[in-house]
């Protein structure tokens, strides 16, 4: 059977960095965040009982070692839910970059999590294909839904995963605009910034003040109050990143170029202009704002030479475009 599924990354704006339990991705604090419509990856899971062990592609290729055992533990846990023993050819592809910030396994592992579900035989509501999700990537339980989703940290399997404050149509306007300033691979890969985050001097803190953060964003979004979403959302991102810069393994994901942004973003606001920035672990930027200060905004970065960027907008959830027949 065969099952192909679509899903766009998310862009947190309270984050989710450190894991009370690794094995289940179960996080030290419940997140909230944005799906996002034109970052998206495509999937397609297709079972084959003539196949010894599953075969993945990325685009035209073979995948490398890593994400193929990534997604052969993520498979393993859907044949166990389905009673399956037969093995899956993947094929999956981003349409924009991979593994420097900009969530590209949040996007994949919710389309994983829904093709290779259907095309296992599995109907699943979407909290289980959220908690499904979040095996193979924690913030893939976010891009299972649309709009303005919260991942509820709960205390088990069960209970960790998301729940949808808004969906894409309650804030149209709102804009997300990536800047991208390098597609090169990681330093430390997010798994790893989990690992390490509690040996920051800083982690306690920050899990000490996020009941209010958390708070604070779901009014923003409640109300459409985009000043308020600001305040928190950029003081959050930059905590983020100092617990990385301060662990025992010391990272620090920005470029000289980051940084530029983020100035420019600042004295833009200080014009008048309202937006607002946000980064995950990597060194691209986020700007938050509306589509008319997108409108200006987009020829001031190109004017500076930032000619990679991604205008984006709230999108929807997991979706398939095709599935199997029924049984």
């Amino acid at each position: 059977m065969v099952a192909t599924a679509r899903a766009a990354a998310n862009i947190a704006f309270v984050k989710y960095w450190g894991n009370r339990c690794p094995a289940l991705n179960l996080p030290a604090n419940s997140s909230i965040s944005l799906t996002l419509s034109n970052c998206t990856a495509v999937t397609t899971v297709a079972v084959d009982g003539s196949l010894n062990e599953d075969v993945v592609y990325y685009g035209t290729s073979l995948a490398n070692d890593a994400v193929t055992a990534r997604v052969r533990r993520f498979l393993g846990a859907v044949r166990q839910r389905a009673r399956r023993e037969e093995k899956a050819r993947v094929q999956t592809s981003n349409n924009f970059p991979v593994g420097c910030g900009i969530a590209s396994s949040a996007a994949g592992f919710a389309a994983l999590a829904l093709a290779a579900s259907r095309a296992y035989g599995l109907l699943l509501d979407t909290q289980e294909l959220s908690c499904l999700a979040r095996l193979g990537s924690g913030s893939a339980c976010r891009s299972v839904l649309g709009g303005f989703v919260e991942w509820v940290a709960g205390t088990s399997h069960e209970t960790s995963c998301a729940r949808q404050l808004a969906d894409h149509d309650h804030w149209p306007e709102l804009r997300d605009i990536v800047v991208i300033v390098s597609k090169a691979p990681k330093e430390q890969s997010s798994s790893e910034g989990h690992a390490l985050a509690p040996t920051s001097p800083l982690y306690e803190a920050r899990l000490a003040y996020l009941g209010a953060v958390l708070e604070t964003t779901r009014r923003a979004i409640a109300t459409r109050d985009l000043r308020l979403l600001g305040e928190v959302l950029e003081p959050e991102a930059f905590c983020l990143h100092a617990i990385a810069m301060t662990t025992s393994r010391p990272v620090l994901y920005w470029t000289p170029e980051t940084v530029d942004v983020l100035r420019r973003v600042f004295e833009w606001r200080r014009q008048g202009l309202e937006a607002y920035c946000t980064l995950d672990a990597g060194p691209n930027v986020h700007i938050i704002t509306v589509a008319e200060v997108a409108a200006e905004l987009v020829p001031r970065l190109r004017a500076h030479g930032y000619n990679e960027l991604i205008v984006d907008r709230p999108g929807p959830g997991a979706q398939l475009l095709s599935q199997p027949p029924p049984q």
